[in-house]
């Protein structure tokens, strides 16, 4: 992990230690026992690892640790009963245990709801997206966890690339008056993506040589017929409401992406636990 990454989790992570406020009582924090103990971190189901990052820095803002071996798991598949061995400062260990585990557990769920979905897809070459209903304050760690879990990041703000909504479309008085004031900001390399809610509309689009479409709340046999018309070098992302349950429906050639907002709002929890003991002498 480089140093630029190493500061900006620091700081994210100091932040957090606040909520803690550990500094008030300043007896009990000096007066816990500094002896190594015997960590051991348990998965207790099947899961994709992501957050190890976050996890380690959250003891590293406490102390100098030599826990970066732990990196080379990121990313992995691990089986219920796994488990990965450390040892730590008892009082290190104690303070940062729950926010660690906090951050590790929440991307860890995100990359393994995701993986799930990549999974599917693949077959299709269909990208998986995930989109900004990300929790305020944990976007880069959301978004992170989608990108470990095999997925592709959508936008990170609202000006990474433009996006016509139907709010847009209805204060600029429709689809051409939005992508005028677009692409009036003049922002050559920045792609413009228009918000897409029936066929009608795709025709106009495709006359307005607009290249990147999101096919809203289409059902299946409505993406079938936009895509007959797809034209070369136009991108169709489909969105709106599909879940795992009901992602192979929309696996339809002629779609280059999926987006889904459950990636990060609506991933199930998975569980991990952090054991330690007195280290064996």
């Amino acid at each position: 992990m480089n140093e630029l990454n190493k500061a900006f989790l620091r700081d994210t992570i100091t932040s957090y230690y606040k909520e803690d406020d550990f500094q008030v009582n300043f007896a009990y924090i000096n007066a816990l026992p500094s002896e190594l103990v015997d960590c051991k971190l348990k998965f207790k189901e099947d899961l994709v690892i992501a957050g190890l990052a976050y996890f380690v820095e959250s003891f590293n803002v406490l102390c100098e640790t030599n826990l970066d071996f732990l990196l080379e798991y990121e990313g992995k598949k691990v089986k219920k009963g796994e488990e990965l061995s450390f040892g730590l400062p008892f009082n290190i260990v104690l303070t940062g245990e729950r926010i660690a585990l906090n951050l590790l557990q929440r991307a860890s769920a995100i990359a393994t709801y995701t993986n799930m979905y990549a999974e599917k897809a693949k077959s299709k070459n269909i990208k998986i997206l995930d989109t900004r209903k990300t929790t305020p304050g944990h976007r880069a760690l959301e978004k992170y966890a989608v990108f470990t879990g095999g997925g592709y990041n959508h936008r990170f703000g609202q000006a990474d690339c433009f996006m016509i909504k139907d709010n847009h479309k209805s204060f600029f008085g429709g689809l051409k008056g939005a992508l005028d004031f677009f692409e009036q900001m003049h922002c050559f390399y920045k792609p413009i993506i228009v918000e897409i809610h029936d066929l009608d509309e795709l025709a106009e689009a495709a006359d307005l040589k607009v290249r990147h479409v999101m096919l809203d709340n289409f059902t299946p046999s409505q993406i079938r017929e936009a895509v007959k018309i797809k034209k070369d070098g136009q991108t169709f992302e489909v969105s709106g409401g599909i879940r795992l349950e009901t992602l192979d429906e929309y696996l339809i050639d002629g779609v280059d992406a999926i987006s889904v907002g459950a990636l990060t709002y609506d991933a199930p929890h998975v569980d991990i636990s952090l054991k330690y003991q007195k280290a064996s002498i």
